[in-house]
């Protein structure tokens, strides 16, 4: 069975990247790019599906890990009775193909370890063909082909490459995995001690980059890396989460396919990455968004593949168990195609964001974003699925209708403040009438709050974003009224439900856990409320549920203490950035960026 989610480490080379367990196993790799079939999936099953590991052949009687400072440069330390080893994980950042390198000393005593390789392709089903040519044992099946170069020998079988070998102190074994298509033949040679120079350097390069010195600063550096990491370096899309499937309840069916590029997420990330110095990975996001986004606007959808690609039919594979029993296993993702009126306005928000920050003006985004904006024009009044992306009845979601509103607002401030073209008395006026609409529709009088779809009396956390989009001020009374009542109906152990799921609401089975990017939304309500001691302490309490080497997913269960959901999940850790900024400024304006999320 694999480990619980936090005790898993990323390593990755900006096209994909694979989980690197506490134990020294690899049980999750898609091999080239993130969303390709997985050539180790025991992270959903066991070792029969692939794994890599690299431990000692010996009982561990303690293991600790850390990533070199600044880099993704993993090491694990891993001690048995006789001594004491560190196995050292990278992947190199490439323009071609990709490789893993794991190298292991022995820093005390004498240990006996193991190398074993299992590969599964097609998300741990097959079994690859394994041989010999020139000197080099390759690993074939289908489109996939693998090498393994080892200092140490290895066996080949028809089920793994394998090695025995014992290390004692000052004793060095170094491993090198290698992809190519199948049909080239050409896997590339690589010296693993040049490699992991060179990686390190990388990554300490693009940190040195970081403009971000207030408080928290090592904190969000790892977020960011982690940001970077989740990049597909030759598009500039960011993947939500390298994987499928992790569940938001052991056991549950709440299990989604996140190894795509959500449209939601483009002005959070953008804005965090403007904010902490990165202007070329924000234009290189902002330009991925123009070309997902080409065409018709009503043929917008809400996410894309790495490169753009738009066909992302969600399926299950039924062969696999699942992690923990958690089952449906899918892959792609159903909501593709769904009506998500709000992503809209964050698309254009990402739009204005970009021009206002300095980022090369490009015509064709202007073109874009009148479209968009003609297009809610005539179809903002119509019921969608809403942020959280429901498998219910479509609604008249508070949210969708609010970032509609912010669609109309920042076309309206781009026409007065930066010199585009536009119709502004047209728009002012369908701004205000949005506005209005929301108020009269999406607000419980009775309770004051705002609700999660027009007409109901339920909560939705999504309503903590309202402010941070300038809909309203943080300190407006039915923003005071709408904090009071999610804290005292949303909240699990002070930490932030989505929403009360249910079948009515969202077309699925009860059961969930605590959704962070929300709870990172409340500490900017409190803090923009004065509450600025309580939003600081609910920050740290944040950072507290990162696992040992500063990872979070997208949920947590605060009964069971361990997070859920795919992991890492690349918007927490926006929210992390964005929400340490915020508190910097001590609170800051009513007026924020905040981060967001893929739904389920």
């Amino acid at each position: 069975m694999a480990l619980r989610i936090e005790e898993y480490a990323l390593i990755g080379d900006t096209q994909t990247a694979a989980l690197v367990g506490t134990d020294g196993s690899i049980d999750w790799l898609c091999l080239p790019r993130f969303d390709a079939e997985a050539c180790f999936a025991a992270l959903l099953g066991d070792e029969r599906n692939g794994r890599w590991l690299l431990a000692p052949d010996a009982p561990i009687t303690a293991a600790r890990r850390r990533y070199r400072p600044d880099t993704l440069i993993l090491e694990t330390e891993l001690a048995t009775d006789g001594g004491l080893v560190r196995v050292t994980d990278c992947m190199p950042p490439r323009d071609r193909s990709p490789d893993i390198v794991r190298v292991v000393d022995c820093l005390r005593g004498e240990v006996p370890l193991k190398s074993e390789l299992v590969l599964r392709f097609g998300f741990g089903t097959f079994r690859p063909w394994i041989y010999e040519h020139e000197g080099t044992t390759w690993a074939v099946g289908g489109p996939d082909a693998v090498t393994l170069d080892a200092d140490v020998p290895v066996t080949a079988s028809p089920a793994s490459l394998s090695s025995r070998f014992v290390l004692r102190a000052g004793e060095r074994a170094r491993f090198v995995m290698n992809w190519c298509p199948s049909h080239a033949r050409r896997c590339r040679k690589i010296d693993p001690e040049a490699a992991l120079v060179e990686t390190e350097d990388w990554w300490r390069r693009w940190v040195k980059g970081c403009a971000y010195g207030g408080p928290w600063r090592d904190d969000v550096v790892r977020s960011l890396i982690t940001l970077k990491s989740l990049t597909y370096g030759p598009t500039g899309g960011i993947v939500a989460a390298p994987t499928t499937s992790l569940p938001e309840q052991i056991g549950g069916v709440r299990n989604w396919d996140y190894r795509y590029c959500w449209l939601r997420d483009a002005t959070f990330t953008l804005y965090a990455l403007m904010q902490a110095g990165y202007r070329r990975e924000a234009q290189a996001w902002r330009d991925w968004l123009l070309r997902a986004v080409a065409g018709d606007p009503q043929h917008v959808q809400i996410f894309y593949g790495p490169a753009g690609e738009r066909r992302l039919t969600e399926q299950t594979l039924d062969e696999l168990p699942g992690y923990e029993g958690s089952q449906p296993v899918r892959i792609g993702n159903a909501a593709v195609h769904q009506l998500q009126l709000d992503v809209y306005g964050e698309v254009v928000d990402c739009l204005y964001q970009a021009q206002r920050s300095g980022i090369a003006r490009e015509e064709a985004a202007w073109r874009l974003q009148r479209g968009l904006v003609d297009y809610l024009e005539a179809n903002w009044r119509v019921p969608d699925e809403g942020i959280w992306e429901v498998r219910g009845p479509r609604r008249h979601f508070t949210h969708s209708k609010v970032m509609a509103w912010v669609a109309l607002d920042r076309s309206i401030r781009m026409v007065e403040g930066l010199g585009f073209e536009g119709p502004l008395v047209r728009w002012r006026a369908l701004r205000d009438e949005i506005h209005a609409d929301v108020c009269a529709h999406g607000f419980d009088q009775g309770r004051g709050t705002f609700t999660q779809y027009y007409g109901s009396r339920e909560l939705d956390a999504s309503a903590l974003l309202f402010p941070l989009v300038g809909f309203v001020r943080g300190d407006d009374p039915r923003m005071r009224g709408t904090v009071a009542a999610i804290e005292r109906e949303l909240l699990h152990d002070g930490l932030v439900r989505r929403y009360t799921s249910s079948p009515a609401v969202d077309g699925l089975p009860e059961g969930e856990g605590v959704f962070l990017p929300c709870s990172f939304w409340l500490a900017d309500n409190l803090a923009v409320l004065g509450r600025v001691n309580e939003a600081r302490a609910l920050y740290e309490r944040l950072l507290a549920l990162r696992n040992d080497v500063g990872l979070i997913s997208e949920e947590y269960d605060p009964v069971a203490k361990r997070l859920l959901g795919n992991f890492p999940q690349a918007f927490t850790h926006v929210a992390l950035v964005n929400t340490a900024r915020n508190l910097a400024d001590g609170g800051g304006p009513a007026h924020h960026r905040a981060s967001g999320g893929p739904g389920g």
